[in-house]
């Protein structure tokens, strides 16, 4: 599984995470968001030339906004984390055919895959968060279990609640069940405060997606 580490905004925390080599480094820009980034929000030159794939989480945006700030930041994925209908991600295809598209899905355990099917042929990948009052980062882990009903025909970002103490569990799970987990979507677990990760947390979680734990690291504190 591929890491994205979400929810990025200081220059320098940033650098500090590029030396974990996440896959993904996320940026939201949704306003109401504790982590966004800003209307004046810049990455340093040498920073965005070093960059893993960048991608930017938008909640309700217009076309034209997720357009402009695709070109402004060069971005390379769109995770739509709103309300944002199968037309819409139509339409941002049509804009910008080189662009991913994310489409994200709050999961309960009443959750319905069927309305999954009309993404599908516009999106890339899905991401399963868990749901609650909050469009995203509630820290809390879903009932990983409704997985069991997913189709897997769409690879998968997996959110909601993940930490180095659920981790394992998840890896085990994914494998038991065979699902097409492309990505694990860090943010919340993995932060000082909102917006500045804990680089050591990363290190570790790096570690143990490259299945190369280190000495006495269960003992380590998430």
């Amino acid at each position: 599984m591929l890491l994205k580490v979400c929810g990025m905004r200081d220059a320098a925390n940033i650098a500090e995470v590029l030396e974990v080599a996440p896959d993904y480094l996320g940026l939201i820009f949704f306003e109401k968001s504790a982590r966004f980034v800003g209307h004046d929000f810049e990455l340093p030159p040498d920073l965005l030339a070093n960059a893993p794939k960048k991608v930017g989480v938008f909640v309700n945006h217009t076309l034209a906004q997720v357009v402009e700030k695709v070109n402004k930041y060069g971005l390379a994925l769109a995770q739509l984390h709103g309300d944002e209908s199968p037309v819409f991600c139509q339409q941002l295809k049509d804009a910008l055919p080189q662009l991913q598209v994310i489409k994200v899905f709050r999961v309960a355990n009443d959750f319905d895959f069927a309305q999954l099917n009309p993404y599908k042929p516009f999106c890339d990948f899905f991401l399963f968060d868990t749901k609650g009052k909050d469009y995203g980062g509630n820290g809390v882990v879903f009932n990983w279990n409704i997985l069991k009903q997913y189709d897997n025909e769409r690879p998968l970002f997996m959110s909601g609640g993940l930490s180095l103490y659920n981790i394992q569990e998840l890896q085990d799970f994914v494998t038991a069940h065979k699902l097409r987990v492309h990505a694990i979507d860090v943010n919340s677990k993995f932060e000082k405060s909102p917006a500045l990760k804990d680089v050591e947390k990363l290190r570790e979680l790096r570690r143990r997606l490259q299945n190369t734990p280190t000495q006495n690291t269960e003992k380590q504190s998430p």
